[in-house]
């Protein structure tokens, strides 16, 4: 059995992330795609706009000197245009390190993602890691 396209373009994001490559990542982006991050740090809000999410992610990067990265656990997808992923997420920034599970929830339209809200397993660590 086949994997679902909308499956295989998450793994692709994710795959496109873990290497950096921001062209492949940008290219799988609606031009008005949204990344809704919840908390209350600096890196909490929403992120308008495939320039501006790429921007985000690279900030994810910058401010952990490169030792942020996620490892993907699962996909899901309902087969109309949503997807879910389970990851784990690492990095170290100053004298604090995260380990911490997330879930992106992804809308797909034209085979393209236009809207991501990030969910977290402990909104009060993330903050504290990000602050």
């Amino acid at each position: 059995m086949s994997e679902h396209p909308d499956c295989a373009l998450i793994r692709r994001g994710y795959e496109a992330f873990g290497k950096g490559d921001m062209e492949t990542l940008g290219s799988l982006f609606t031009a008005d795609v949204i990344h809704h991050v919840p908390g209350n740090s600096p890196m909490s809000g929403h992120h308008k706009g495939r320039e501006a999410v790429l921007d985000f992610y690279r900030r994810l990067g910058e401010e952990t000197k490169g030792t942020f990265q996620v490892h993907l656990e699962s996909v899901m997808v309902d087969g109309r245009g949503h997807a879910m992923s389970v990851h784990t997420a690492r990095g170290d920034r100053g004298d604090r390190g995260i380990e911490i599970r997330e879930g992106l929830f992804f809308t797909i339209i034209g085979h393209k993602i236009t809207d991501i809200d990030q969910c977290t397993a402990d909104i009060d660590e993330s903050d504290a890691f990000w602050s």
